[in-house]
């Protein structure tokens, strides 16, 4: 699973969309933003994924934590935002509505 990378300038809806997708085939999604730009897009396009999340009977939390990125030898303060489905969580929705080869992991 790829980190999911926000920038001040990242299109809030194409990074929910990223997100809800990320959560619904891995079970778990990473987001990273550093300055205070690129943490408000995240923030909102969380807002935006839950509600996507939400209609398919996927319920999230998120942990927001620290990270150490080195950026150009400079090492950066980032923001990482750990996205998982609660217990209560319903992905047999999710699962029916997938084509068979998309969830064998073959390509």
């Amino acid at each position: 699973m790829e980190m999911i990378k926000v920038s001040a300038n990242s299109r809030t809806s194409a990074v929910a969309g990223a997100i809800a997708g990320v959560v619904r085939e891995h079970r778990r999604a990473e987001v990273q933003a550093i300055g205070a730009g690129a943490v408000n897009q995240a923030v909102k396009a969380l807002v935006l994924a839950t509600g996507y999340l939400h209609n398919d009977g996927i319920y999230v939390t998120c942990v927001p934590e620290f990270a150490e990125v080195a950026i150009d030898d400079k090492v950066r303060t980032a923001i990482r935002l750990v996205i998982e489905p609660t217990a209560k969580s319903n992905f047999s929705a999710v699962s029916l509505a997938r084509p068979a080869a998309a969830l064998s992991g073959d390509d």
